[in-house]
């Protein structure tokens, strides 16, 4: 007579917490929401901010000069900073998941230094080259640039947590210097500087739907999420799984890659983002990678919104790169990170 009151007693006791688990899910969602509208208000916000006016009584007046505005430069500059931004968060995201280091992305293990490298080739070779075949070259100098990040980084002794970022930071450094002797020698350093600091001041429309391809590839992370995320933990625990380990490798290094090269030669560099939203991200929500991508994706289009309109508007009318914003805070940002891993390690 007891069991049936004791399996009453436990499917009472369960009931509760089923309940208390699915009433999580909604709160997380309603959260997802929530961000996502405050990213919304943020493009808004950017839609008005500049030293052209484009206000709301205009546009409903019929202004046509204000709608061509809004139209040619406003939207098409807030979408490229959305997506951008969004692609960005989450290149440094899988980066950081196939090193197994937090303090790792494109600009900090010479990724993005490849890629303005390979730009800089094509302009050499053929000042006339396409914006498309640029984008290809830069691609595959990001993608060796990548490799040679993950060789040198199979030849350490021992894969200290700081030491992977520097190794990453000098390897850049190297690169970096390489393609501004040739850009020196070449007169080309002006040029080269456009590359190198990210800048949405010279978007319009026709010079950023390339950006659209980001999106893409931001989408097929999102898919392999669950492979990332099982690569993450190691070669042996993936191959257990039944999983090609160097398959995987391979596909976070070409959407790393190719993210890195069509940002840097639509808008240039975009710094230390995928370092800093991934970070935070991971600490708020753990580093499932499936369920970190959405939120990843919307820090990163809220961070760079945010530091496009402070750079707009800080010495306006004139107008700070979005590059330089992005450097002096995530460079801040950064240092905190590594700080408080140390007094951890302590």
């Amino acid at each position: 007579m007891s069991a049936p009151v004791l399996s009453r007693t436990a499917a009472a006791e369960q009931v509760p917490a089923v309940a208390v688990r699915r009433s999580k899910k909604p709160s997380e969602t309603a959260w997802l929401v929530l961000g996502t509208v405050a990213v919304l208000l943020l493009a808004v916000v950017s839609l008005f901010v500049g030293v052209s006016e484009v206000s709301l009584p205009q546009l409903l007046a019929g202004n046509a000069e204000a709608w061509d505005l809004l139209w040619i430069s406003r939207v098409p500059r807030t979408l490229a900073v959305v997506l951008a931004g969004t692609a960005v968060a989450v290149a440094g995201l899988i980066m950081q998941l196939m090193v197994r280091n937090r303090f790792v992305e494109p600009s900090t293990v010479g990724t993005v230094e490849s890629a303005t490298l390979g730009i800089l080739v094509v302009t050499v070779v053929l000042p006339a080259a396409p914006i498309m075949l640029k984008m290809g070259v830069a691609g595959v100098f990001a993608l060796g640039g990548t490799a040679l990040f993950l060789a040198v980084l199979g030849r350490l002794p021992a894969r200290n947590t700081l030491l992977v970022p520097i190794v990453g930071i000098m390897l850049g450094g190297v690169i970096g210097s390489v393609t501004t002797f040739f850009a020196y020698k070449y007169d080309l350093l002006q040029t080269l500087s456009n590359w190198m600091i990210g800048d949405f001041s010279g978007v319009l429309r026709g010079r950023y739907e390339l950006l659209w391809l980001v999106a893409a590839l931001t989408l097929a992370g999102y898919l392999a999420a669950d492979r990332f995320t099982v690569a993450g933990l190691g070669a042996d625990f993936t191959t257990n799984l039944g999983m090609n380990y160097k398959a995987v490798m391979r596909l976070g290094m070409v959407l790393v890659s190719l993210i890195s090269a069509v940002v840097v030669t639509t808008v240039g560099a975009v710094p230390f983002l995928g370092l800093i939203v991934p970070n935070i991200v991971s600490l708020l929500f753990g580093d499932n990678l499936r369920r970190a991508v959405p939120w990843t994706a919307l820090f990163g289009a809220g961070f760079v919104l945010v530091c496009d309109i402070i750079g707009r508007t800080i010495r306006f009318p004139y107008e700070v790169p979005v590059g330089m914003v992005m450097s002096v805070l995530g460079a801040t940002i950064f240092l905190t990170l590594l700080l408080r891993t140390r007094k951890r390690n302590a």
